[in-house]
Formats: structure tokens, C-alpha cells, sequence
């Protein structure tokens, strides 16, 4: 008779490690994750004028959500659920988005549009097979370029003192030492750091930041003491408002995010688990993301997203477990379900949320960048990346250059430079003829012949166009020359 082993191993989807072996991982995804869970309702409450309490409400279904959301995704419910060892939860990537909205129309709106770009994602994901051609890296490039370029500012108004310019001792320089601080930190942690201190440079830049703001009086207990221990998120604690000009915004957005969770996965399966990303798991993934923010928004928790920092531990440790990544989400199941715990986290002071907050938002940046030169950077792409750019940020600097269009085109486009973005990349993508740094070369060096015919010279004789030692539009250096 043969008996059944238990598969232990780590590196297994399936496997089912013993606990001193898992948790210690476990804690580095809980370590990555977590300051970036708790930031985006930190940050929307200070935009739509939130009570502390409506605050530390935010947080708290925020860190639940993404424990529920991610569990979900491991184990799945027939077609909903990537199962794959990803961990999801509310993301930065929608927080420019967020502010305009919340802004116009405060968390009201915020939420009744998060109801429609979740059904929306749920849509994509069900129709990604035919449609993902039509978001090629050079459109999710720009867009995700723009979300780092548009959260500069927040990280900033933080490092001062505030979210509000206008807040009293707003620029003291004793917020900026804080800031300053908590920032060295966490270049500390991330450049020096080995192990969990690398991997979780961002909590260690909080921490010390914090220790520093203590003795300084900028941290405030009192809701931490109000708190209760433990509490159950109410079903739709806030009324949800449907405004047409912020549902447009919150769809673009969804549908782009959409994309970068199409990145995450498969760079999860390809780094951690050496095979492509399979269809199923792709659409999976997508409608299960759909799903959550979607009834996320019922529960008053901010649109949920993959993140990229969790790929980057599995992709570095190999372990994709599910049983890890489950005790990960296990935990902030557990922290969202105490008042306690998302009151400890409203006391962090701005400065040490902006110092620690500002290289994820260049991250966010260098990430856009590197899925912009995933392709070619022939005229057509960089045409496309230029002008979406300009008008993006453009616009969003000088609002009053549109102040004469209508109503809706002014809320849609007014404060939210992410959607400048995608539409007109995307729309460039669609119109502008595909042309390769190939066929730029070759259309130059006809050019170069019908000249030197023109002059009655030798065609043959003649030096080929100028370019760079670069490889820049089809220089000697560039791969796509050299074909």
C-alpha cells in the first residue's frame, strides 16, 4: 500500500509549506504591501474633507479589502480569481484619477464610479482575448508614465506638512527635516538593506520618520484611544452618486488598469513560474479584479489593482506557494477588521508619509518608462509618447485654457491628465501608420538616392544618412539597424 505525501515545498503553487517556513515570507509581502494599502485612503480623505472617523473607516476596509481580495484571487469562484501567487489590493494607480473626482464630487462620486469601472473591467476582462492588441506597452507606457508625473505633487505638499497649501505651518522647515528623514531612510533601506530590510525599505523609512516626529509633537493619539478592537465594515456606509463626467474618468482608468494587471501576471507567471501567462488565468484575473472593486465600492473600499512590488518578491525568491501568499492576506484580513489598527495608522504624520511615498511615485514613473521601451523608439512612438505628454500635463497645469468648453469635457478632462493621456495615445496608436526604425532608415536612404540621382552622381557612392552611435532612428548601434 503507498501512502500520499504532503507536498511541502515552497517553490509548488500547491504546496503547502509548514508555518516557520511561510510566515517569514509572508511578512515581506505584508511588509510591501502595506504602506501602499494604507496611503490612497489616507490620501483621498484629505481631498473630499473626510471626519476622522469617515477616515479611519477608509483605511480600515481598504486593509480588509485587500486581505479578502487577494485570498480571493488565490482560490478563485469558477471563472473569478487569477490563482496565481499575486497579491491585490487597493493600488496607487488610481489615485490621480480619485483626486479629481473626489474633488468635484467628493466620495459620493467616488464610489457610484467605482461601481461602473469595476462592471466596466469585469467587461475587458471577458473580451481581453480580442482587444489586447489595441493596448499595445507604447499606450500603457504613457499612461502609467503620467500617473507617476501627476503624484509628484502629493508627495511634496506631505514633505511640507500638508495636503492643503493653505494649512497652518504648511513649508516649516521642520517638516521638511521629518520628510527629508524619513526619505534617507528609506534609500537606506532600499540601496544597503539585505533581506526583509531591502524589501521592506518603505515601512523601515516610516518607522524612523515616525520615531523622529514623536518627540516633536506631530503625532496624535486621541483616535487611537477612541477606537474599538474590532468592527465589521457596514454595507454602503456612504450613498453612491453617479455623475457622468467622473464615471468616464473612473472607466478610462479601470480599463488602463486593466493593462497593467495583464504585466503583473504575466511577469508573475513568467519570473515565478517560468511558463506564460495562460488565457484562462489572464481572464480570470481581470474579471475577479473587476468583481472586487466593484462590490468594493459598496463597502465604501477604493478600487483595487495587482502590485507590482509583490511581483518583484516572487519573481526574486521563486516561492509562489499559495499557502504563503494566503497567510499574507490572512493577516490584513485580520488587521482590517480592527478599528485599533487603522487608527494607528492615521496618526502617521504627512511629512513621513510624503518622504516615504515619493520614490514609489518615481518608481511608478520608471516604470512607465520601462514599458515604454519595451518597444521601438521609432518617430511614430515617440510622436505618440511626446504629444500625449504635452497635452496631458499641459492641460492640467493650465486648467483655464479650458474654461470656455462644456461642462462635461471640463470635468473629464480638467483635473485628471491620465485620461488626456490614454485617449490620445490611444487614439494615436489607432491613426498614425505603423513604422519601424527599419523602415525609417530604408525611406531615408531612398531619399539620399533620389538626391544623389537629382545631382547626376553615383547613388551607390553616396554615405548613408547621419545618426547617432546611439541607434537612435535606425543608427549603427540599433538592433533594428542591424536587421
Amino acid at each position: 500500500m503507498t501512502t500520499k505525501t504532503h507536498n511541502t515545498s515552497l517553490f509548488d503553487f500547491d504546496g503547502r509549506p509548514p508555518v516557520y517556513k511561510a510566515l517569514p515570507i509572508s511578512l515581506q509581502h505584508v511588509l510591501a504591501m502595506i504602506a501602499g494599502v494604507i496611503t490612497p485612503p489616507i490620501i483621498i480623505a484629505g481631498v473630499v474633507g473626510s471626519t476622522p472617523q469617515e477616515k479611519l473607516l477608509l483605511i480600515q476596509v481598504a486593509v480588509l479589502a485587500s486581505g479578502l481580495c487577494t485570498l480571493f484571487h488565490l482560490y478563485g469562484v469558477w471563472k473569478f480569481g487569477a490563482r496565481l501567487p499575486a497579491i491585490f489590493g487597493v493600488g496607487f494607480a488610481y489615485v490621480p484619477t480619485l483626486i479629481a473626482v473626489g474633488g468635484q464630487f467628493g466620495i459620493e462620486g467616488i464610489l457610484g464610479a467605482q461601481l461602473i469601472g469595476g462592471i466596466t473591467m469585469m467587461v475587458v476582462g471577458y473580451f481581453i482575448q480580442y482587444i489586447r492588441h489595441l493596448f499595445p506597452p507604447i499606450v500603457a507606457g504613457t499612461v502609467v508614465l503620467v500617473i507617476g508625473l501627476s503624484l509628484y505633487d502629493i508627495a511634496i505638499r506631505y514633505m511640507a506638512g500638508s495636503g492643503n497649501v493653505n494649512a497652518e505651518g504648511f513649508g516649516d522647515p521642520a517638516n521638511w527635516m521629518v520628510g527629508i528623514i524619513t526619505l534617507l531612510a528609506v534609500l537606506g533601506a532600499s540601496q544597503f538593506g539585505r533581506g526583509v530590510v531591502r524589501l521592506s525599505a518603505i515601512i523601515v523609512g516610516i518607522l524612523v520618520g515616525y520615531a523622529v516626529a514623536l518627540p516633536m509633537g506631530m503625532v496624535d493619539f486621541g483616535a487611537v484611544a477612541e477606537a474599538s478592537w474590532l468592527s465589521v465594515p457596514r454595507f454602503m456606509p456612504f450613498e453612491l452618486e453617479f455623475h457622468s463626467a467622473a464615471i468616464v474618468s473612473m472607466v478610462v482608468i479601470c480599463v488602463i488598469n486593466s493593462v497593467q494587471t495583464i504585466g503583473d501576471l504575466s511577469a508573475t507567471s513568467v519570473a515565478g513560474m517560468n511558463r506564460e501567462l495562460k488565457t484562462r488565468e489572464l481572464t480570470g484575473g481581470l474579471l475577479g479584479n473587476g468583481l472586487t472593486t466593484a462590490v468594493s465600492a459598496l463597502f465604501a473600499a477604493l478600487p483595487t489593482s495587482t502590485f507590482s512590488q509583490n511581483v518583484g518578491i516572487v519573481a526574486m525568491t521563486k516561492v509562489i506557494s499559495r499557502s504563503v501568499l494566503a497567510i499574507a492576506g490572512i493577516f490584513m484580513l485580520l488587521a482590517g477588521l480592527s478599528p485599533k489598527f487603522s487608527a494607528i495608522m492615521t496618526t502617521i504624520p504627512y511629512p513621513v508619509l510624503g518622504g516615504a511615498t515619493i520614490t514609489v511615485f518615481g518608481m511608478i514613473t520608471m516604470t512607465g518608462i520601462q514599458l515604454l521601451i519595451k518597444d521601438e523608439l521609432s518617430a511614430r512612438n515617440v510622436t505618440i509618447v511626446g504629444l500625449s505628454l504635452a497635452l496631458a500635463l499641459g492641460i492640467s497645469q493650465v486648467p483655464a485654457a479650458i474654461a470656455q468648453f462644456p461642462e462635461m469635457v471640463r470635468n473629464v478632462i480638467g483635473g485628471a491628465p491620465i485620461v488626456v493621456a490614454a485617449i490620445t495615445s490611444f487614439v494615436l496608436n489607432l491613426v498614425l501608420p505603423h513604422r519601424s526604425l527599419a523602415d525609417e532608415r530604408r525611406e531615408r536612404e531612398e531619399i539620399a538616392r533620389a538626391d544623389a540621382e537629382a545631382a547626376g552622381q553615383d547613388p551607390d557612392a553616396q554615405p548613408l544618412p547621419e545618426t547617432d552611435s546611439r541607434g537612435r532612428d535606425g543608427a549603427e548601434g540599433s538592433p533594428q539597424a542591424c536587421r
